[in-house]
Formats: structure tokens, C-alpha cells, sequence
């Protein structure tokens, strides 16, 4: 599986759990997982390769799993 498929299958697991994604140019601020007034956000830098959007990714699923108890 290549790698922009691999982010796919993450955001597809991202949407399931309830995150909400945004694609935005970032300027350097970090992107990741959060949550605002309630809601779950994934914001992601377009500005990085696909493999570094999908290690933000996993790093936001890892922390949710750590979160429930996985």
C-alpha cells in the first residue's frame, strides 16, 4: 500500500471515530489532533509530504486509542 493510500485509510479511521478534518496551510504551527467546543479537529499542513500528514495522523489515533483504552 503506498503511502497516500495509507492516509487515506487514516482519515477514513479519523472521520469514523468523529474527527472532523481540515487541510490548511499551517506557516509552521504544528497540526494534529484537538478538540474545539466539543468537537474533535484533525488539522492537517498541506504543506508537508504525505508521509508527514500521515505521521500526524497517527499520532492523533495513537493518542485517541490512549484515550479509550485500546
Amino acid at each position: 500500500m503506498h503511502t497516500a493510500e495509507k492516509l487515506d485509510a487514516a482519515l477514513a479511521v479519523a472521520r469514523r471515530l468523529g474527527y472532523k478534518i481540515r487541510l490548511e496551510c499551517l506557516d509552521g504551527q504544528p497540526g494534529g489532533g484537538c478538540e474545539i467546543s466539543g468537537k474533535k479537529w484533525l488539522f492537517l499542513d498541506l504543506s508537508l509530504s504525505p508521509q508527514e500528514q500521515l505521521g500526524q495522523v497517527l499520532e492523533t489515533l495513537q493518542f485517541e486509542r490512549q484515550t479509550l483504552n485500546i
